[in-house]
């Protein structure tokens, strides 16, 4: 893919992630998709699954679950960092 296609990956499944479980930005969550993809991606490999679609819809599906557990993750760290503070 080139970069145009994975900032539009990013946009779109940080963004759908972000209006589920609360978003960090416009830019923040471009970067939670981007990286949510690569996350994305080792869970269905580590689950032995692959994804209901195919093409751009299905790498725009991985992402959005990795973005979803990568917001979890930093939602969990944030609220844990306030009690601490």
């Amino acid at each position: 893919m080139d970069l145009i296609t994975w900032l539009v990956v990013g946009l779109v499944a940080g963004v759908l992630a972000s209006l589920l479980v609360g978003g960090v930005g416009l830019i923040g969550d471009i970067v939670v998709g981007i990286v949510g993809a690569f996350v994305g991606g080792w869970i269905f490999r580590q689950l032995g699954v692959a994804t209901p679609f195919s093409g751009l819809p299905g790498v725009i599906f991985t992402a959005f679950v990795g973005a979803v557990v990568l917001l979890l993750i930093l939602h969990l760290v944030a609220k844990r960092r306030r009690v601490v503070m």
